[in-house]
């Protein structure tokens, strides 16, 4: 099916030539206020992912940053709203290249911004890609999936893509754990071991895993695996009328959005790259800054730290089961006017 030798494509990069991307992609990234303190990191690895392709522009690069308080509120004897922005613009204008962003008042959550960026980018770009806060990108990313849809976009034009995933808690996740990690033993709590779950793990140590690489394992997998970090979708599938659901308003957009392609479009290739790292540190110490109520929770637990809001034990248990009920044609979705209802 691939057109283009995988191990030609390592050599390319690893020789650090410059690549002209024969697609276009749009890689998009929700950062809400209290993630400041990590988002840099990701855009680190996203400035090395741009570092060898000529024509730049063909990757359009999208950032909403959301300061609204509705959900979790600020700690001001930590930080100020007005230098938290100050810091993100600066960030931004960092940037080599022009990008699209925007700062906004209102509540967005993943699933808005997601199905948003879905809807808007599909008739701009060829492929898109979700971003994300806590993640890490591979510096090979463009080059790889460039070529991914070279060799696959005529035969399966409608496609998801992913990249290998760190050690996860259960079998059924094998067929997208990156090769160097599927072996190993998960350890409940473990935040010692590379491979762990619980591991946050630095841009150096991603890239010494993935130099390794002497060729390209792409698998296909079936049925669908994936999370929403680094997800791959070719922009043939969201024209299809697939997206996430507006039930699914808070949590789960990543495995509705499982279940809505399964429901339109059926089994479509899901084209794996298991010995690259894509880095999901989502227990980084990082993740959840200057939130008010939060304070001596263990950082490396955004989970308990979620936990301490009344809101969230609410809004997460009704968009589960909005989630849960998706086909059920007699249920009717809960909203955020029932989160925030107090009668």
């Amino acid at each position: 099916m691939y057109t283009i030798g995988w191990r030609e494509l390592i050599n390319i990069y690893m020789g650090n030539q410059m690549t002209k991307l024969n697609n276009k992609f749009a890689i998009g990234c929700l950062v809400q206020w209290y993630e400041i303190e990590i988002i840099e990191e990701y855009i680190i690895s996203l400035k090395k992912s741009l570092k060898n392709i000529k024509n730049n522009k063909n990757i359009i690069i999208d950032f909403t940053f959301v300061k609204n308080q509705d959900l979790e509120k600020i700690n001001k004897s930590e930080m100020s709203m007005d230098m938290i922005q100050e810091k993100f613009i600066n960030i931004i204008e960092s940037f080599p290249q022009d990008i699209n962003w925007r700062v906004t008042d209102e509540l967005v959550t993943i699933a808005d911004y997601r199905r948003w960026f879905n809807d808007y980018y599909c008739e701009k770009v060829d492929v898109l890609m979700w971003g994300e806060s806590d993640s890490l990108l591979p510096k090979q990313t463009f080059e790889i999936l460039d070529n991914l849809h070279q060799a696959v976009e005529k035969d399966t034009p409608k496609y998801l893509g992913f990249f290998g995933t760190c050690k996860m808690w259960d079998d059924s996740w094998k067929q997208i754990e990156h090769d160097d990690f599927t072996d190993k033993p998960f350890i409940e709590g473990d935040t010692e071991n590379w491979w762990s779950v619980r591991y946050s793990m630095t841009i150096e140590e991603m890239d010494t895993i993935n130099d390794k690489a002497n060729d390209l394992n792409v698998q296909v997998v079936s049925p669908h695996k994936f999370n929403g970090c680094g997800l791959v979708i070719s922009s043939e599938v969201i024209k299809s009328g697939e997206n996430i659901p507006k039930s699914v308003f808070f949590i789960h957009e990543d495995s509705a959005f499982m279940w809505m392609t399964n429901k339109v479009l059926g089994n479509i290739p899901q084209y794996v790259i298991k010995n690259i790292l894509l880095v999901h540190n989502r227990k980084h110490p990082k993740k959840r800054m200057y939130i008010s109520g939060e304070e001596g929770i263990d950082k490396t637990d955004p989970g308990a730290q979620r936990r301490v809001h009344n809101w969230y034990q609410k809004a997460n248990k009704m968009c589960e089961q909005n989630y849960k009920e998706l086909f059920n044609p007699n249920y009717k979705s809960f909203t955020w006017e029932d989160v925030f209802d107090e009668s």
